[in-house]
């Protein structure tokens, strides 16, 4: 079983930044492959950014490309999303997600996860 802790939300305001932090436990970090998503109120979970376990190859949904940036730290078991130019439509709930994997996959939906965690609020003001 592996335990997620997200960390790092809060309140900006627009054009700001903020670097959300993703702590894994349980098992061996590096063989997981890692995903940031946020759900908004009334509206579906979405993927923002997926990367490889070996931090090879990594993906962004098109709303955070240039702006968002996605890396990990095996040796810390952390993965990190750094949130630049934020505006207040990236105002969500950010959840980090894992799931066991080889190779230099990533993944982008929700189903494709086994492990959660609780989640942290990101509130950008305009």
């Amino acid at each position: 079983q592996v335990q997620l802790v997200e960390s790092g939300g809060g309140l900006v305001q627009a054009g700001g930044s903020l670097r959300l932090s993703c702590a894994a436990s349980g098992r061996t970090f590096e063989h997981y492959a890692m995903g940031w998503f946020r759900q908004a109120p009334g509206k579906e979970r979405e993927c923002v950014a997926a990367i490889s376990w070996s931090g090879a190859s990594s993906f962004y949904v098109a709303s955070v490309k240039g702006r968002f940036t996605i890396s990990r730290d095996n040796a810390k078991n952390t993965v990190y999303l750094q949130m630049n130019s934020l505006k207040p439509e990236d105002t969500a709930v950010y959840y980090c997600a894992a799931r066991y994997a080889r190779g230099s996959s990533y993944y982008t939906t929700e189903g494709e996860y086994v492990h959660w965690g609780q989640g942290t609020q990101v509130t950008v003001s305009s």
